[in-house]
């Protein structure tokens, strides 16, 4: 997934490892992927060898000199690529991989982005109607000596309360979402 989030930042501005891993942890870290510096660096050699980025040298002053990373052609065609293959939800909802696909393969073009929002949505709806009842769960514990099964169940149910509201909320934010990007125009979202 890092070649993405990379060819896909790069597809926005070119800019350094060291400028990628900053955009990472800085407004990036809300999409809930990190990953360090050593990572990106092998990552960008990794895709210039494959000849789906390329450098300049930018001259520091004062400073040491740094590679600036650029998308080249095969880069670009990679990148379309990705973004035009069907994306399959992962089971773990809120999942990063949804977020990376949004964002990167998105940025590409409203209808992939209403493609990717409407299998993610089709999927969660699917499922929260599926739910495994906590009960069940609760009921087939039987605890080692120390834990008090009624604390234990407390402590089960709560967890799953969190879940079940979180997934709630995500739908919403999907449906919210998807909602207003069925009725906006491709051109207006582009020019904003």
């Amino acid at each position: 997934m890092l070649d993405y989030v990379i060819l896909g930042t790069l597809a926005l501005h070119p800019m350094s490892g060291y400028d990628l891993g900053k955009r990472m942890d800085g407004p990036g870290r809300f999409i809930g992927y990190r990953v360090g510096l050593p990572q990106i660096y092998r990552t960008l050699a990794k895709l210039t060898d494959r000849g789906l980025v390329a450098f300049d040298v930018d001259p520091r002053d004062g400073r040491p000199a740094a590679k600036v990373y650029r998308l080249t052609a095969p880069g670009q065609q990679a990148l379309l690529e990705w973004a035009h293959s069907p994306y399959e939800p992962a089971p773990r909802p809120m999942d990063p991989d949804f977020m990376l696909r949004f964002l990167f393969a998105g940025i590409l073009g409203h209808d992939i982005a209403i493609g990717i929002l409407r299998t993610e949505l089709e999927y969660r709806r699917a499922q929260r109607h599926d739910p495994m009842s906590i009960d069940e769960l609760v009921a087939d514990n039987d605890p080692i000596a120390d834990i008090d099964p009624a604390w234990a169940a407390h402590i089960m149910h709560t967890a799953h309360e969190y879940g079940r509201s979180s997934m709630t909320a995500y739908i919403a934010w999907l449906e919210a979402t998807l909602a207003e990007f069925e009725n906006s125009h491709p051109a207006a979202t582009s020019a904003s």
